[in-house]
């Protein structure tokens, strides 16, 4: 113990349980290493403080029985609850949500229609205008044909 600080010793052993002539090296030790001194005076003093305070008895509330006993029983309900009870218990809210959000977007849908929507319908209105200004009906026309037909309205033009 000489070669080693003692708070090595304290941090590892209990001070009631050292023994008469290793405490006396304990005092010793302590005069010369005010850092070891420190240590060993808390060590003593948390020692009485220890010793008081398991002298001291705690009654517990009246109700502590009750309480413990109702704490036992919930936790034993909640273990007989179904895995899928348990499981829509904690995600019940995640699928409320999701629920909600499904909806609001399909009313969405419905009340705010989207712009592609509209141009699809002008798009229809423009195949049918090409139909009647190629004279074609409702067949497709060939690259060829378009180019042709323009061409030839700008050679007439001329």
């Amino acid at each position: 113990m000489k070669d080693r600080h003692i708070i090595e010793v304290i941090d590892s052993v209990a001070l009631a349980s050292l023994s008469p002539v290793e405490l006396d090296e304990v005092k010793v030790h302590t005069r010369d290493c005010a850092s070891c001194r420190t240590a060993f005076e808390a060590a003593q003093l948390s020692a009485v403080v220890m010793r008081q305070r398991a002298q001291v008895k705690i009654d517990p509330s009246p109700f502590f029985h009750t309480k413990v006993m109702a704490a036992l029983r919930e936790q034993q309900a909640v273990d007989r609850q179904p895995a899928l009870a348990r499981l829509w218990k904690s995600a019940s809210a995640l699928v409320s949500s999701m629920a909600v959000a499904t909806i609001l977007l399909g009313a969405m849908t419905f009340v705010f229609p989207d712009p592609a929507t509209a141009l699809n319908e002008q798009t229809a209105s423009l195949d049918a205008a090409e139909s009647v200004i190629f004279d074609q009906g409702d067949e497709q026309l060939t690259y060829e044909q378009v180019l042709a037909t323009i061409y030839d309205a700008e050679d007439e033009a001329r």
